[in-house]
Parts: C-alpha cells; structure tokens; sequence
C-alpha cells in the first residue's frame, strides 16, 4: 500500500516553525480566499517562504537549494535557457547534460510549467526546489550581471522585444506601430516565427486570438503542437504584419481573404500560402508551408509496397481512362498525383492542370488556376484545356456533378484524367459519383483505379524501441494478433532530434482498387460499396489497414499511429 504524504502543516509544526492553532488559522485563511497553505502562512506572517520552501521540498522529496550559500551563485548557469523563461516563469537552470536540466524552481506541483519547458527546451527536466523570494531576488541581480541565453533557440518573445513593443504600442496596434517597418519588434518576431516553423519541419502555422492571449501553434507530422502563448496586445500587429506580407487588405477584418508569402529560408525559397478567418476573438490567421521538394518525393518515396507499386505505374502510363485519389484533407492526395505527373512529363506529352489554388510550380506543365471571383471555375477551364489538345489532364477536384461529367467526357475521348475525391475509401468514390448524379454506365467504363490514402508519422530511428509489452486494444483495432506482433513491433520514444515527439516525417498507407469486370458490373448496376469492397479484396486489393499492417511489423510505425489514422472498422465490417 502506498504511503500517503504528510502534509505541509504537518511537516512546519514539526520542525517548530509553527504551532497547530497557527496551521489551523493558516488553513482557513488559504480555504477562504483560495489560496494554498503556504502562501497563506506567509501572508500571515507565521512563516518565511524559505521555510515553506524547505517544507515543500521535505513533503515531495526533492531537494532544496538556498540561494545564499556561498558559492550557489556560480553553479546557476543563465545561459542554459532564454532571459524570458527565467523572466516569466520564476525559474533557474543549473547545469544540463545527457539530455536532462536540472532547474530550480519555487512550486513542486506545476506539472504543467515542467511540461511546456520539456517541450520547449526538448530535455527532461529535473526540479529542485529553492524560495520564491530568493529566485526573484537573484533573476533581478543575475540577468544584469550574466551573460544571457541568445540565438536560435531563443524564445519567440523575448524581453527586448516585448520591452519594444510595450513602448510602441502601449494604447492601440493599429494606430501606433507600423507593420511594414523592417526594424519593428514585430517584424522581427513573425520573421522568427516563419523560419523556426520552417526549420522544425511544419506544414502550418496557426496563429490564433484567444480571450487573453494569442496562441501559436505549428502542425508537425500531421499533428498540432502548442509552440508559445503571444501577449494579447501583440495580437492586431502580427495579424496585420501576416496579412500585409500576404498582400491583404490589412482594414478589412470582417470577411475570410487569402493570400501568399514567399520567403528566403536558409538556401531555399518557401511559399506560404495564408488564410485569414474572422474569429469571434479576432482573426485566424493559418499560414500552409510549401516546400518545393515535398512534390517531388517520388513514386519510389511515397510509401506503396511493391504489388502496388507495379500496379499503380501500369495504370498511370495508360492512354485514358480516370485514376482518382481519395482522401480527407491533407492526406497527401496532391502530393500522389504530383509524383505521377512527375513522371509522365515529357516532351512528347501534353499535361494540362486545373487547380484551386496552385500549390506547386512545374517546368513543363500548363497549370491554371481556379478564379471563380472572374468566371474561371474548374468547368470553364476543362472545356477550354480540351481544346488544346492534351494528353493528361488533372482536375485538383471533383466537387459536382457538372466537373464530373467534363472529366468522364475527357476520359472516354481519348485523355487520362487524374483527379482528387473527398471520400474515405476506394470503393465509395464509386458510389459518391453515381449520387452525384452520374449515369452508372459512365462511371463503370471511364474509371480505371481509385486510390485511397492516409498519412501516417514514421517512428524516429535515432529513439525507437522494441515495444515487449504492445497494447491489446490498439493491437485489436488493427487485427495483430499477439503472437504475429512478439518481437516486431516498436514504440516511439522520443529524443532531441524530434523534438521527443518519438516520430519523424511521414508516410503513406494505402488501398489501390483496380476495376475489373466484376466490379464495372457491380457500378453499371449500383451496387453498394460493401459489395464492390467484398469484390475489391477478392480480387486481391488490400485495405488501409492491411497496408498499416504491413508498415507495423516492417517497423515504420506503431499500432497507436494506424489505428489513429486508418478508418480500422472497415477491416470488421467484412466480417459482420
């Protein structure tokens, strides 16, 4: 059984630092006005905070520090993390090494505090514990007379700029800093912003205004992670700085605009395209990071085992027909028919594409851009690239029934036709077309293969582990059995390289469905997508879950990751 811990009461009448009537007086004090016991024996004058301190240290066994001792001054190293950590969280680093800082710190139970700055600093932290007094004390004397932490992994806002910023822009953003001036605090800060969200290998930045505060975020490998809390006075200046760099109307903060940034990262030049949303506490403001290079992975690259390899650049090399990728948003469905096109461009092809927006320029591809604003839709752009006489043509989307009917006509002329489907399987997008109203026998002879897909975050092969105890819920969802999984499967774990996430980069699965008499019959007569599934898999397809499967066991990836992606009740549906 357990021990319980003494309480902090308990421990000072003890060590004779208070009486019990003091510690009962303490605890109505602290109960009345919210406040925890040791705060309120200080206000009341029964205790010093350095006794609390050494209290705290006894109940939650961790070591104290007094900051007087002789000499303690030369073991505190400023140097370890930035002026506004230590400034704003009462904090101070001792030394670091094999990936752990040890800190001295005045609250033991800021869990929350210990786990920003594991994030932040990417180490584990080790807390000692010291006086609020003392730690004040020696910030206000240390960070005028040590040198102080600056560079790369300096904090996005650090003293001198928000010091800056106070000055300019005390009473109104708007009205007192100017946006465009390269010296500004604020340029200086989203330019920070922007090239550490680069360097740290997000897809987004997600700059969003909260009640009192403005939360940064950046989405790395799929998956949103909280990077800084901005002041909330900083708010109308950076929105206004992303919206000028993006060529937006910085007045107008009433409707949804669009806009792009293209900036010099190290040696590259990276776009951004920008979203600006009214939000009930401002603006939105997602920045969508465009690396050239993600565009150009591959065929080899993009994940498919072998049989789907094979098969997917038979179909791809075909003369007409329609190939679909299908997916939710940001599934890597772009990415898939970028590669394709990569490599069926050649001088003796043609390839024209119809896009909304264009994400990615390409020597020797005609792209045109969606601007409905104008009448350019994605219909009047089709009928027009028919006329040019193409070999391949990409639709960016099918999104009606119109659209539709223009790439089946383009198909069943002559053209291969690649094209995006927001469905969540292969089999669907057969039936999502006939609901949109396209003749069945138009579907069943125009289309060649879908392709399903889901992007999943690959283990970091610097910290990933044998996993000698996977979780059965997660082994379930996937369909591993236990005695297939023993001494295959591994775990993320996480280390400085990326940023103890335990993943690094991503990849796709997939579910390739290549249309074969029985399941063109299936479509011709409507057939649900249980039915065209069964026939699929019969016919050899594998499901997403199969393919995550697969990238399990090869140790790509972990049962938690495929379970979190894939839509796994698919794989028992058959079964029912």
């Amino acid at each position: 059984m357990a021990r319980s811990r003494k309480r902090l009461g308990e421990i000072l009448v003890k060590a004779g630092v208070i009486n019990a009537s003091q510690a009962e007086q303490a605890i109505k004090i602290a109960q009345g006005a919210g406040k925890r016991m040791g705060d309120a024996l200080v206000e009341a004058g029964f205790a010093k905070d350095t006794d609390v301190a050494k209290a705290l240290a006894s109940q939650f066994g961790m070591e104290f520090l007094d900051l007087t001792t002789p000499g303690m001054s030369d073991k505190v190293d400023l140097t370890l993390i930035p002026d506004e950590l230590i400034r704003k969280h009462g904090v101070l680093p001792l030394e670091k090494s094999n990936g752990k800082l040890k800190l001295i710190m005045h609250d033991p139970m800021d869990l929350e505090l210990m786990d920003m700055l594991r994030f932040r600093l990417s180490v584990e932290v080790e807390p000692k514990l010291a006086s609020k007094t003392q730690i004040r004390e020696f910030i206000e004397g240390g960070l005028k007379s040590q040198p102080r932490m600056v560079g790369a992994d300096e904090s996005l806002v650090t003293g001198s700029i928000d010091r800056s910023i106070d000055r300019s822009v005390d009473k109104s953003m708007d009205r007192s800093i100017d946006v465009a001036r390269e010296d500004a605090p604020v340029v200086k800060l989203v330019d920070r912003i922007l090239n550490e969200a680069v360097n740290m290998r997000a897809s987004d930045i997600h700059i969003e205004p909260m009640a009192d505060r403005v939360r940064l975020r950046y989405r790395i490998d799929g998956v949103c992670m909280e990077r800084d809390n901005l002041p909330k006075r900083m708010q109308n200046a950076i929105l206004s700085r992303c919206k000028l760099m993006s060529s937006m109307n910085i007045a107008e903060k009433r409707v949804p605009q669009d806009g792009r940034i293209k900036l010099q990262v190290g040696d590259g030049n990276i776009d951004f395209r920008v979203s600006a949303c009214p939000a009930y506490h401002g603006e939105s403001v997602v920045l969508r990071i465009l690396r050239p290079e993600s565009a150009r992975v591959g065929l080899n690259n993009l994940g498919l085992e072998e049989a789907d390899l094979n098969t997917f650049n038979r179909i791809i090399r075909r003369p007409n027909g329609i190939f679909l990728v299908t997916g939710p948003t940001g599934s890597g469905k772009t990415t898939t028919l970028y590669s394709a096109l990569d490599v069926l461009n050649r001088p003796d092809r043609k390839i024209i594409t119809a896009e909304d927006p264009v994400e990615y320029n390409f020597d020797g591809i005609n792209q045109c851009q969606v601007r409905e604003s104008i009448g350019l839709s994605f219909t009047a752009i089709l009928r027009s690239m028919l006329r040019q006489a193409p070999n391949v043509i990409l639709v960016g989307e099918i999104r009606d029934r119109e659209v539709a009917e223009i790439a089946i006509q383009a198909a069943l002329t002559g053209h291969l036709v690649f094209s995006t489907l927001h469905t969540n399987d292969a089999p669907s997008a057969i039936t999502r077309l006939i609901d949109m109203g396209i003749k069945p026998f138009l579907v069943a002879s125009s289309i060649q293969a879908i392709l399903a897909q889901r992007l999943v975050r690959i283990l970091c092969d610097s910290c990933k582990a044998l996993d000698d105890d996977p979780d059965p819920k997660h082994l379930h969802l996937v369909n591993l059995p236990r005695d297939q999984a023993a001494g295959k499967v591994y775990k993320a774990v996480g280390c400085g390289k990326c940023n103890n996430a335990g993943y690094m980069g991503r990849r796709a699965i997939f579910e390739l469905m290549q249309m074969n008499t029985t399941i063109r019959d299936l479509a011709f007569h409507k057939a649900p997508s249980g039915k065209i599934r069964h026939a699929a898999i019969a016919a050899g397809m594998k499901q997403l879950v199969d393919d995550g499967r697969a990238k399990i066991l090869s140790g790509r990836t972990t049962p938690e990751e495929i379970a979190r992606v894939a839509q796994v009740e698919e794989s028992f549906a058959d079964a029912s």
